[in-house]
């Protein structure tokens, strides 16, 4: 089955998250995607959250499925014609380093145009190449300070907390793919390639709009919330059986429509409070309704509450944590948790992709190990003999 993005190849010189999030997406959905590696060092993920040295990491592992990976050092001389060969057959160069570190190799839209005309440079940075900030370095926790997310997040009258996703990274690796297939669209109008630029603070910016969305009306900064919405009753998080830290379940019972009031309390068996006055103004009375709730809740495995309560039209979804994600039939059934074949770490699960096409469904393949289809892409791609293969390799 053709995929989605068949014939469409990338040049990927990312590290870490927030770029290579951005250019797995596009593997998942059918591109080449080549990654570029230092050789010997390669992407610096490689070793993140690493408990044995001869193996790959995690991290890596998940996030860099669909791809093939050539080893070049960009200050040689013999590597450096190597990609330069490479920019003239890709279709899209995406990079998330440093700023300034691509312009002092030599390589900047001009440079790369001139080579490629049509080629769509994708550029993720931390705060973008223009403006005040522009200069300073930036990591997930970095973007989710500065972009808005930690200032909602947390008890209130506590301190700001990281939200636990990295929003700053692969929030911005997802902008990044809408950006560059945004491009290849309009090139096929124009002919022409472009440069996309997505910075991390501005993708946080973007994904904070509801909760910040207030200011423009009140002009105070929302408060943080923590567990429950203050003042509005039955919306929060409530303990369930047998009480260890991720036992917890998220309730919607909340609407303007007071039967979905009637609806939850016929499911957790309290009829009898169908009728009670606590619901003719639940906001004021919202303790006495979450004491209700979590009376419930606490007797409930969160498994549980969520399916008495979900197949009672009651939004609500059990905390999982990562044991309860990998093992968990809903995912595995969506293909959310995938078992691969990897070469030092034998059989291994990944989490999947989670857009679904009816046409061309996403297959995930084992991520590569350093340098592992080099001579396969001078070969391939570049349509080198084997003589200059050795002498690139050797």
């Amino acid at each position: 089955m053709e995929k989605a993005l068949e014939g469409i190849r990338i040049l990927d010189l990312t590290q870490y998250e927030a770029g290579p999030s951005c250019t797995q997406v596009l593997g998942w959905l059918g591109a080449d995607v080549i990654k570029v590696e230092q050789p010997g060092k390669g992407d610096p993920g490689r070793s993140v959250q690493l408990s044995d040295t001869n193996k790959t990491s995690p991290y890596f592992l998940n996030f860099n499925s669909n791809k093939r990976s050539i080893t070049l050092d960009l200050k040689n001389d013999k590597h450096k014609e190597v990609f330069r060969d490479l920019v003239t057959k890709c279709d899209v160069l995406v990079e998330n380093f440093a700023s300034g570190v691509l312009e002092r190799l030599g390589y900047t839209y001009d440079t790369l145009s001139d080579i490629n005309s049509q080629i769509i440079f994708a550029r993720i940075k931390g705060f973008g190449t223009y403006g005040p900030y522009s200069k300073y370095k930036s990591f997930d926790p970095v973007a989710q300070a500065a972009g808005g997310a930690m200032a909602v997040t947390g008890i209130p009258g506590g301190p700001p907390l990281k939200p636990g996703p990295n929003i700053g990274d692969s929030g911005t690796g997802l902008h990044g793919v809408v950006g560059i297939l945004a491009a290849i669209i309009q090139r096929q109008s124009t002919g022409k390639g472009q440069v996309l630029e997505v910075s991390m603070q501005d993708a946080v910016v973007s994904l904070s709009r509801a909760s910040m969305s207030s200011y423009s009306d009140t002009g105070e900064p929302p408060a943080r919330r923590g567990p429950r919405t203050p003042g509005r009753a039955g919306a929060g998080v409530y303990k369930c059986a047998p009480g260890g830290p991720d036992d917890y379940v998220y309730v919607l019972a909340m609407s303007q429509r007071r039967n979905i009031w009637e609806d939850f309390m016929n499911a957790i068996g309290r009829e009898d409070l169908c009728d009670s006055e606590i619901f003719d103004d639940p906001n004021k009375n919202s303790e006495e309704i979450d004491s209700v709730i979590e009376d419930w809740t606490a007797k409930n495995t969160k498994q549980d509450a969520m399916s008495v309560l979900g197949d009672a039209g009651i939004p609500c979804g059990a905390v999982l944590n990562a044991r309860d994600i990998y093992n968990n039939e809903h995912l595995q059934q969506r293909d959310m948790i995938v078992d691969i074949e990897h070469p030092d770490r034998g059989e291994f699960q990944v989490l999947g992709c989670p857009i679904k096409l009816s046409d061309s469904a996403a297959e995930i393949t084992t991520p590569p190990l350093l340098g592992q289809h080099t001579k396969e892409i001078l070969s391939e791609v570049l349509g080198y003999t084997e003589d200059r293969i050795n002498t690139v390799v050797g």
